[in-house]
């Protein structure tokens, strides 16, 4: 037996199983229990969502940062029938060119427990497709799969000897490839038993991240020229930096809500936001489009609906030498 230790507990969030137990209650219990509803605006939703939620989106930033806010994606699930989790991650320090990795652990250990991983899928799934493997150090660094692993174990708490994970590190893939991961997955996705966890934060912004967007918005809402800052620029006059930040966020994930795969990368292109879970993000898309090539743009009836429930950013950016990271929280309703 295998076991991927909790490698980032006791400095991303704590290692102690009771403080850790408070702590997540105590985000979920936060959690109202109708939630209003970002991309697209406008509606309450009741939580847990009725019907079968079959993936979430969440952060996946130390604890202090974005654990409340996952608390919203959690809070939408109805656990009922559910008896799997794919659990998707980007890669943060290994590249993977065109390739998702799975790993070769049997057991994830959480500080409240460990979770069973589902070794019998994982080998029909190398059997069928472009798959590399896991060291357990490159699985052990990631922190972006293990961020998850406490909400999970919490989530499930009540059933968590009858639920099995599927960790897939996802590397930097291309258009093509998303779609070709999205299609291997997409039978999985329909499946009502299946959970699909989809772990990325948002936009990354300042120079430490190489990356200073901002497009001025006028009363009317007409934006300006799109524009680099620098560290030594003078604060703009005009619309706030972070307010800015947060137009480009709700732009991609209007985009992401009307599961629109294209329309994502077209907006990934045209604003290279620094969204680290791009590619699991655009793999469940794919899944979306391959099981509902009509899904896009779909707002009424029982048709698939995603919906961003939560959002929020480190800090308030006022002066181009500031820096914060955005974190956003949905969920994806597939009908029966």
């Amino acid at each position: 037996m295998t076991i991927r230790e909790a490698t980032h507990a006791g400095s991303w969030y704590t290692d102690s199983p009771s403080r850790l137990d408070r702590e997540l209650q105590g985000w979920l219990d936060s959690v109202p229990d109708s939630v209003a509803e970002i991309e697209p605006s406008g509606q309450q939703t009741p939580v847990p969502v009725p019907g079968a939620v079959r993936a979430i989106i969440g952060p996946h930033a130390g604890y202090s940062y974005s654990g409340s806010n996952a608390a919203f994606a959690y809070k939408c699930i109805d656990t009922k029938v559910i008896k799997r989790v794919f659990l998707l991650g980007p890669s943060h320090h290994v590249y993977l060119s065109n390739k998702c990795a799975l790993s070769m652990c049997s057991e994830y250990a959480t500080p409240l427990g460990n979770i069973r991983v589902d070794l019998e899928l994982i080998e029909r799934l190398q059997s069928r497709g472009r798959w590399q493997t896991m060291s357990q150090d490159v699985d052990e660094d990631e922190h972006s799969l293990e961020m998850h692993l406490p909400y999970i174990f919490k989530t499930f708490e009540r059933k968590i000897d009858q639920i099995s994970l599927v960790p897939i590190m996802v590397g930097g893939l291309n258009f093509d490839a998303e779609q070709y991961y999205g299609e291997i997955l997409a039978p999985y996705l329909a499946d009502p038993q299946n959970l699909f966890v989809i772990s990325s934060d948002f936009c990354h912004w300042g120079s430490r991240f190489k990356y200073t967007y901002y497009r001025e918005q006028d009363t009317e809402g007409n934006v300006g020229r799109a524009v680099n800052l620098k560290a030594r620029s003078s604060q703009p006059a005009g619309t706030p930096i972070w307010e800015s930040i947060q137009r480009l966020d709700w732009d991609g994930m209007e985009t992401v809500a009307q599961m629109d795969h294209e329309g994502f990368r077209r907006y990934l292109d045209a604003t290279q936001n620094t969204i680290c879970g791009r590619h699991p993000i655009g793999v469940l898309l794919a899944a979306v489009n391959n099981l509902y090539p009509a899904a896009r743009g779909l707002e009424n009836g029982d048709n698939p609906r995603l919906r961003f429930v939560k959002y929020d950013q480190s800090s308030k950016v006022i002066s181009p030498s500031d820096s914060s990271v955005s974190y956003a929280s949905a969920y994806l309703y597939l009908p029966s």
